[in-house]
């Protein structure tokens, strides 16, 4: 019955060599922070804001649309209600000349490709009504857009060019208003905090805490370890940028993380130093029993959250590589300049100060500890059940484009929608989507399309902005929203449907590629995850229980937290009121997996610092009960105070003006929250008291491996 009665001989080696050769260690961390400073400045320049996804077929075609005519594809069409005055219909020529020269107006100012009933009267845009008609404004490309998910109301403003363009051009009183999905979403590319300002309030935040923690001056030493850590992740992220294309995001969120994870590291070792000197120890005897007992936790907790997020590498998608990649290094980072520069830096402090005081008992987390277990049965059934029937809710997930009933129901994008579709109108044409057919193609695209259940009409136009030498544009307009299921099955049949060489673009087909490749991916991340998590976990405490109680405990949290973003984000169960913000019905394609990757990884350094608390104390007392207890106890305060950190940490990146990354961290800072209560506090006691003796049991032959491994 062997757990964690010392670190590896490699985790004394480091500090041994740290402390020996303490000016080198210094002058090289030193180095690499100054190359990590000069190459965050010329990342700037190698990072990407395009979203390219070779091998899916709808981008393809999106981006040959962009790159023939320069319009529509991915981008959402926007749809200008024209509602004309007292006698006055579409078909006098006065309207239609009107029409004809706001359409030409709007392209000129805007760049966007425009079609009407003036375009060769097409029925298409008549409706039951003679005085209202509408035209659909396919904005231009934008080089940063097409990334699937991306949300709704981040997009440029039209509206003013289209209202000015239509009123000018036609009879007096004419009222004119934009809908379509981005119109039903309230504008969000105002606001936002920018990358420096987040860092500044993720390390604001982030020194309260350690303030309350510490009260001392200690609380700026994770602090500071963490503002090595950034330019050294910077400098690993500007070499993945020789071999790899990094994407703008990741630079955004790594300062973040690097905040969270460097100072969860050096808080677990500052915290065991400090409770080492109040015990009498010397400065440089207390930074090698702090490293005896939290460096090798540090060490395997890094690798579980690297083996977390490298496994995003999986993903065909470079985007997600890019975080994984990014967050790997990051969170290396993070351990380097723990393992190294922490251990000198409190060595230096030990020498000059007197011993601080004492650490809390956290009696109250012993007692809540103690209370779980008295209670196992209840508290898993009613903390699992929690979690359940969160995860339940999860499967609920819309991964898709909204549909307009969960966006905004009143004003004026609102009552334009509401007024085509009194007027026959269906409310299929805000998802009105481009076909790229070859020149001779045509007429059998346009013709098999129509045969396809669930459209509507296709647009065919003879202008230049919908034709070139080997390419025309036809442009669908479905029945149903393509955010619905019965919209989603009608690109599905478009697709089968059209000729051998004619592609089928849109947004909705390219999210459909997107989730379909993503997802159809992820039970490999998934096993891959598990299995590299199972292996550092069970080799680290030589037991196979607690590895699977660790996974499987992550994954039900995982389910838990995807169901509270259902709840806030797609049902919008008091988001508005409470962050000041209208969620748009669905979560962004991209957001599960990659909290999945972050968070995996994250709330394992939580399971890794108190099981090594626990083993301890189970080598010490031979009492389970007792070591958790006692573990939970001594660290409870510690885990809150690193969750609370790292809360904050995502919780600034989360005050963004892009919809998606707002998503996706508050996934993460509700996954922390969710850890460290229900999980740690409550579920983690209650399960490790009813497996008893079992939580130690190891195979024979998974010890041996384990010693090979760990060189003990």
């Amino acid at each position: 019955m062997t757990t964690l009665q010392s670190p590896p001989a490699g985790t004394r080696g480091v500090t041994a060599a740290v402390l020996k050769r303490s000016r080198l260690v210094a002058a090289a961390l030193l180095a690499l922070v100054a190359l990590g400073g000069l190459a965050a400045f010329d990342l700037a320049g190698r990072v990407t804001e395009s979203n390219r996804y070779p091998g899916l077929a709808a981008w393809e075609a999106n981006d040959a649309i962009h790159t023939e005519f320069g319009t529509g594809g991915y981008e959402r069409p926007r749809i200008a209600v024209v509602d004309l005055p007292d006698g006055s219909a579409v078909d006098d020529p006065a309207v239609l000349e009107g029409l004809a020269e706001a359409s030409a107006d709007i392209a000129a100012a805007t760049g966007a490709r425009v079609v009407g009933y003036a375009d060769e009267a097409d029925p298409a845009f008549r409706t039951d009504r003679a005085d209202l008609t509408y035209l659909l404004v396919f904005p231009p490309y934008a080089p940063a857009g097409g990334m699937p998910g991306s949300a709704l109301g981040e997009v440029a403003d039209l509206g003013p060019a289209i209202h000015a363009s239509l009123t000018d051009a036609l009879p007096p009183g004419t009222a004119v208003r934009e809908t379509g999905l981005d119109a039903l979403t309230p504008n969000r590319d105002e606001g936002g905090l920018n990358v420096g300002l987040k860092i500044g309030v993720a390390a604001a935040l982030a020194l309260v805490v350690l303030l309350w923690f510490f009260r001392s001056a200690l609380a700026a030493l994770p602090l500071l370890i963490s503002l090595l850590a950034m330019p050294i992740a910077a400098l690993g992220i500007w070499a993945l940028s020789l071999f790899t294309t990094v994407h703008e995001t990741t630079l955004m969120m790594a300062p973040v993380l690097a905040i969270g994870i460097a100072v969860d590291y050096a808080l677990i070792v500052t915290s065991r130093w400090r409770e080492a000197r109040a015990a009498g120890l010397d400065a440089e005897a207390a930074v090698r029993e702090a490293m005896r007992t939290s460096g090798r936790a540090i060490a395997v907790s890094a690798l579980a959250v690297a083996a977390g997020l490298a496994t995003m590498i999986v993903l065909p998608i470079p985007i997600l590589t890019s975080l994984g990649l990014g967050g790997t290094v990051t969170t290396a980072a993070g351990a380097l300049v723990t393992l190294t520069a922490l251990p000198l830096l409190l060595r230096a402090i030990g020498r000059r100060r007197a011993a601080p005081r004492p650490v809390g008992d956290g009696r109250g987390w012993e007692r809540l500890a103690r209370w779980s277990m008295r209670r196992r049965v209840p508290v898993i059934a009613v903390a699992g059940g929690l979690l359940l029937a969160l995860a339940g809710v999860a499967t609920t997930i819309n991964l898709s484009t909204p549909v307009t009933d969960r966006l905004a129901q009143e004003g004026s994008a609102h009552d334009a929608l509401a007024d085509l579709e009194g007027a026959g109108v269906a409310t299929g044409v805000v998802s009105a989507f481009d076909v790229l057919a070859p020149a001779g193609a045509e007429d059998e695209a346009r013709d098999a399309i129509l045969g396809v259940d669930g459209v509507s009409a296709v647009v065919s136009v003879r202008a230049p902005q919908w034709r070139s030498q080997e390419y025309v544009l036809l442009t669908v307009i479905p029945v149903a929203e393509s955010g619905g299921p019965e919209g989603t099955e009608t690109v599905r049949r478009v697709r089968e449907a059209v000729p051998a060489g004619v592609s089928v673009g849109g947004n909705a087909a390219q999210q459909l590629d997107y989730v379909s490749a993503t997802y159809g991916a992820f039970p490999w991340m998934l096993a891959l995850v598990c299995l590299a998590t199972f292996t550092v976990v069970a080799l680290a405490f030589r037991s196979v229980l607690l590895a699977l109680k660790a996974i499987v405990l992550n994954l039900l949290s995982l389910g838990a937290v995807l169901g509270a973003l259902v709840i806030v984000w797609q049902w919008g169960w008091g988001t508005e009121a409470v962050l000041g913000v209208v969620p748009d019905g669905s979560v962004g394609t991209f957001v599960p997996v990659t909290v999945f990757a972050f968070l995996f990884g994250l709330t394992m350094d939580y399971e890794v610092f108190l099981l090594s608390r626990i083993a301890e104390e189970h080598d010490r007392t031979g009492d389970t009960e007792a070591a958790v207890a006692r573990a939970l106890g001594r660290t409870g305060r510690l885990i809150s105070a690193a969750a609370v950190i790292l809360f904050c940490s995502f919780a600034s990146m989360a005050m963004t003006r892009e919809l998606d990354v707002a998503v996706f961290a508050s996934g993460v800072a509700l996954g922390i929250l969710l850890d460290v209560t229900l999980v740690r506090g409550l579920l983690v006691p209650a399960l490790i008291a009813a497996f008893g003796r079992w939580n130690w049991w190891f195979p024979p032959l998974g010890r041996r491996t384990a010693s090979a491994a760990t060189g003990r």
